[in-house]
């Protein structure tokens, strides 16, 4: 099966990836251009196969395109230390770190907030309140921060109806 020729339609099944995304890879330039049968037909070698597979695994794993195709260029290079390709894992890996912590902390927030609820009314619900009210210091971040609303938030999201 080494000579094999896929449709983008085979490909696509193959992959699981689909036929506008492959044509986007093509564009892009992540992928080569296929050859055209004689019906000007897309027909992919065994090399597309392969490239989308890796282009898909480094994408599930959260690597950007900018980063694929700089694994590509230097895959060009066989000869050359790997030092560059362990960069951009290591870079990939502190971002997935600060995403992690990111969550935490909004994990543990959330959990703070609906531990405070007591059940009551809406009108003296502690989630709204505590979303109304910057000042307790809990956000996540400081872009938002605001001075505390003059009533109770209840009335202020009911009047905006």
């Amino acid at each position: 099966m080494a000579n094999a020729e896929f449709t983008i339609g085979q490909l696509a099944r193959e992959t699981g990836c689909k036929v506008p995304t492959i044509r986007y890879y093509e564009q892009i330039g992540l992928l080569p251009e296929p050859r055209r049968s004689a019906g000007n037909q897309r027909l992919y070698g065994r090399e597309h196969l392969e490239r989308l597979g890796f282009i898909r695994h480094s994408r599930e794993l959260g690597f950007s395109q900018a980063a694929v195709r700089e694994f590509f260029r230097l895959t060009d290079q066989p000869d050359q230390t790997c030092e560059a390709i362990d960069a951009i894992a290591r870079t990939h890996l502190e971002d997935v770190d600060r995403r992690i912590a990111r969550l935490t902390a909004l994990k543990r927030e959330l959990e703070r907030m609906i531990e405070s609820c007591r059940g009551g009314r809406v009108a003296e619900c502690r989630i709204v309140e505590t979303l109304a009210d910057h000042s307790h210091g809990h956000c996540l971040t400081d872009s938002h921060h605001g001075p505390t609303p003059p009533q109770p938030i209840w009335k202020a999201i009911s009047q905006l109806r």
